[in-house]
């Protein structure tokens, strides 16, 4: 049996390999993942804007550079117009008798205080070295919107491991290989089961290496690998029932993409609701996986809260199985 299992694991691997589009969905994650390196902010960033003149107050535009962003600029007419562009950025205009600060007016309220702020301190003498203030650190040196981009990729990932299996379904029906199976020592479950190992072996490697790409390799992996795998087998199912009734590469992809939506909603309403109206969410898988995912790489959870999550996430599993077991049987006995 595991003889049949690597022959189907190589032929799908092959296939893989010479074709463009599952090449496409196998680089894109790890792409994406150093993307994320480099866009994501350092959780010391600030985000705050500052235009200033050029050389008519070197040391307020020194002070200021220590909290903000400071675009130094020709003469004046520069500062209003980046101030004026679609971005959130603070003008300050200093002349021999006042100083001068410029808003757009739709700038957040948050931002303009700050830029107040900084130069009220300024005006005041105030340093760093001889502030009276304590600065206790929780340990936490990953940035919320780095881990959220993280872990949505995570999620992705598992989308694309049904992709690849819905193209290698395309791929033997194309070469008219499905038929075999009826006619050979492999069952049609275990047809199913090798076929699906290359998602997995997919879905596993690809997240593991974009945590370690992107910073969390401290995480806890095997708690990561479970989550990850648990999530796997619901994008495996759609893959592979959009690939037994897919007529071609671009409809069998387009169909799986739509478990986007879903992940994509998941997310939102997890970050923007009150946890009053998670309950509603509670049918998705990918509401689950985020949950766990997101403990995770927070490092802030345990084994029983986690396993709590994969639970669920095993038992909508189990439900889309039961829905779609008959359909791939069928699907499979059509091709015979």
């Amino acid at each position: 049996m595991l003889k049949r299992l690597w022959t189907l694991f190589i032929r799908d691997l092959k296939v893989n390999t010479r074709e463009a589009i599952p090449v496409i969905v196998i680089v894109f994650p790890l792409l994406f993942a150093v993307a994320i390196l480099f866009i994501s902010p350092g959780i010391h960033d600030t985000t705050v804007q500052v235009a200033m003149v050029d050389g008519t107050d070197d040391d307020r535009a020194a002070y200021f550079d220590q909290f903000a962003h400071v675009h130094l600029l020709r003469d004046r007419k520069a500062v209003e117009d980046r101030v004026l562009r679609r971005d959130h950025t603070i003008g300050i205009i200093v002349d021999e008798k006042e100083m001068t600060l410029l808003a757009e007016g739709n700038e957040p309220d948050s931002i303009v205080d700050y830029a107040k702020l900084i130069n009220y301190l300024y005006d005041t003498g105030a340093t760093i070295d001889n502030t009276h203030s304590e600065i206790i650190e929780f340990g936490r040196t990953i940035t919320p919107i780095k881990k959220i981009m993280v872990n949505a990729l995570l999620l992705m990932i598992s989308v694309l491991s049904g992709m690849l299996i819905a193209l290698n379904i395309i791929e033997e029906k194309t070469d008219r290989t499905i038929s075999a199976v009826h006619v050979t020592p492999v069952s049609r479950w275990l047809f199913i089961f090798g076929k699906s190992l290359i998602g997995t072996v997919f879905a596993v490697v690809i997240s593991i290496s974009c945590l370690l790409i992107t910073g969390f390799g401290q995480i806890n992996l095997a708690q990561a690998v479970l989550v990850i795998a648990s999530l796997t087998v619901l994008s495996l199912l759609i893959g592979f029932i959009q690939g037994i009734q897919g007529t071609d590469v671009m409809e069998a992809a387009g169909s799986v993409k739509l478990m986007f939506l879903p992940l994509a909603g998941s997310i939102i309403a997890y970050e923007l609701l009150a946890d009053k109206w998670h309950p509603f969410l509670y049918w998705s898988p990918f509401f689950w996986a985020y949950r766990a995912n997101d403990m995770i790489l927070s490092q802030d959870g345990d084994w029983f809260q986690m396993l709590i999550y994969v639970g669920a996430i095993v038992l909508i599993c189990l439900v889309v199985f039961v829905v779609l077991a008959p359909r791939i049987h069928k699907g499979l006995q059509m091709h015979n």
